[in-house]
C-alpha cells in the first residue's frame, strides 16, 4: 500500500506539470503560482480547521525562510516547465537529493568529519554529465534559459528540503509547512503579477476561458493530493522504498509529454535521464543512511519535493 500512495503521489505531480505546460500558453509564471497557492490554501485551511487543528507555530522565521527558498525553487520551474519539454523539466526538478548528497559530503570533507565516498562522487559526477545529454536538444534549440532554470530549481529545491527536514526535526506538523508554503506561494505570485509579470494592458490578470479555469483548478488539486499522498507513503512505508519511487514521476512525465504534444527524444537524451534516474537513487540512499537511517524524513512531509 505504500508504494501505491508514492506512485499516485508521483503521477499526480506529472499530472500537475501536464497542467503548469499547458495553461503557461495562457497564464504567467506568477499567475500559475498565485492560483496555484490560492487554491491549495483555501482546500488545506478547510480540512484542517473541520479536523480541530491550528496554524499557530512556535517557528515563523524557519517558515519564512523555507516558504520563501521554496517558492524560488517553484517560480523557476514552473518557468522551465514553460520552455522544455515536460520530461526534461520534471528530471531537471528530480536532481535535488543529488545536490543534498553532494552538500552533504563537501560539508564532512569542510570538517574533516568523514572520508571521500567515492561511489557517492561518482554519483554526482555523473548526474551533471546527464544533464549534459539532457539539456542538449534545449541548448540546439535556443531553449537555453529554460533549461538553466531548471537546474536551478532543483538546487534551490535540495535547500528547501533541508528546511523542511529541520521543521520536521523540531517537531512542526506536516500540515503548517504546506500551508505556509502554499500561502506564501500565493503572495509572491499575487506581487509578481501586480508588479508587471500578468498583461501588459488592461488588468494585471488573464481573463479565464472555461478551459483555462479548469487546468488552474486540476494544479491546485493534483499538488495537493500529490502532496498528501506523499505524506502518508512516507509516513506508513520504509523511506528508502518510498523515496526512490518518486523517480516514476520521471516516467509519468513522459507518457503525458508524449500523448500531449508528441514528445520524442534521442537516444542520447533517454540516456541522460537514466543516468540522472540512476545518480538520483543512488544520492538518495546516501541521503537516507546519513540522516539517522532515514528517522527525520521519517516524521516530515517530503512536500519539497515538488519545490
Amino acid at each position: 500500500m505504500p508504494s501505491l500512495w508514492m506512485l499516485f503521489a508521483s503521477f499526480a505531480f506529472a499530472a500537475m506539470g501536464a497542467g503548469v505546460k499547458l495553461a503557461s500558453e495562457f497564464y504567467t509564471t506568477s499567475e500559475l503560482l498565485f492560483y496555484r497557492g490560492i487554491i491549495g490554501s483555501v482546500v488545506l485551511l478547510a480540512i484542517v480547521r473541520q479536523q480541530g487543528g491550528t496554524f499557530r507555530t512556535p517557528f515563523p522565521k524557519e517558515h519564512l525562510v523555507r516558504s520563501l527558498v521554496g517558492v524560488v525553487s517553484l517560480w523557476l520551474w514552473f518557468f522551465a516547465i514553460g520552455k522544455l519539454p515536460l520530461a526534461t523539466a520534471m528530471t531537471l526538478n528530480y536532481m535535488a537529493p543529488i545536490w543534498m548528497a553532494a552538500g552533504l559530503f563537501f560539508a564532512g570533507w569542510w570538517s574533516r568529519t568523514n572520508t571521500v565516498e567515492w561511489p557517492l562522487l561518482v554519483a554526482v559526477g555523473a548526474s551533471f554529465f546527464g544533464v549534459t545529454l539532457v539539456l542538449q536538444p534545449a541548448f540546439e534549440t535556443n531553449q537555453w534559459l529554460g533549461g538553466l532554470a531548471g537546474v536551478a530549481s532543483s538546487v534551490i529545491s535540495a535547500m528547501a528540503y533541508m528546511q523542511v527536514r529541520k521543521l520536521g526535526q523540531m517537531g512542526e506538523p506536516e500540515y503548517r509547512v504546506v500551508f505556509y508554503f502554499s500561502m506564501t506561494t500565493t503572495i509572491v505570485g499575487l506581487v509578481g503579477v501586480l508588479s508587471g509579470d500578468g498583461q501588459q494592458t488592461g488588468l494585471p490578470f488573464h481573463s479565464h476561458t472555461p478551459g483555462g479555469a479548469v487546468l488552474l483548478l486540476g494544479i491546485g488539486c493534483a499538488a495537493l493530493m500529490a502532496q498528501m499522498a506523499m505524506t502518508r507513503a512516507y509516513r506508513v512505508g520504509k523511506v528508502l522504498v518510498v523515496a526512490n519511487l518518486q523517480y516514476t514521476g520521471i516516467v509519468f512525465s513522459s507518457l503525458w509529454g508524449l500523448a500531449l504534444w508528441g514528445d520524442r527524444f534521442n537516444w542520447y537524451v533517454w540516456m541522460g535521464i537514466g543516468v540522472i534516474l540512476a545518480s538520483g537513487i543512488a544520492a538518495t540512499f546516501y541521503n537516507t543512511r546519513k540522516t539517522a537511517r532515514g528517522a527525520a524524513m521519517e516524521k516530515t512531509d517530503p512536500i519539497a519535493s515538488e519545490l
